[in-house]
């Protein structure tokens, strides 16, 4: 999809996800884009993954690291993903984010908690 191809070229996606009374949330997060599909990755217990479990209308928008827009919002769905997704969604994350990836992988090894990883796909 030519309209994801525009996000590779951003760090940073702002993740609006909602709350059960509407309430939109924004949080700028870490992405890559393979094909048409969108990963991001969070805690599990973040409440943007919570959120989305209960709902999984998002919008989505290039941004900056402190979630300042550098774009427009698109509306998108998103799903959690099982391992064998996760892992290939890790993957590529390493390869775009380099050294910083790595580093984040290793504090995870220190202080391990379950991570959650983000299929966002475009409406």
């Amino acid at each position: 999809m030519e309209g994801l191809a525009a996000f590779s070229r951003h760090r940073y996606l702002s993740l609006e996800t909602y709350r059960r009374t509407g309430q939109a949330v924004a949080t700028p997060v870490w992405f890559v884009v393979d094909r048409d599909v969108i990963y991001v990755y969070s805690l599990a217990t973040a409440g943007k993954v919570k959120r989305i479990r209960n709902n999984p209308r998002v919008r989505i928008a290039p941004c900056d690291a402190r979630g300042r827009l550098t774009g427009a919002w698109v509306e998108a769905t998103a799903r959690i993903v099982d391992e064998r997704h996760a892992a290939q969604a890790h993957d590529l994350l390493r390869a775009k984010y380099g050294w910083m990836k790595r580093l984040a992988d290793l504090f995870r090894k220190l202080r391990p908690k379950p991570r959650a990883v983000l299929a966002i796909v475009v409406a």
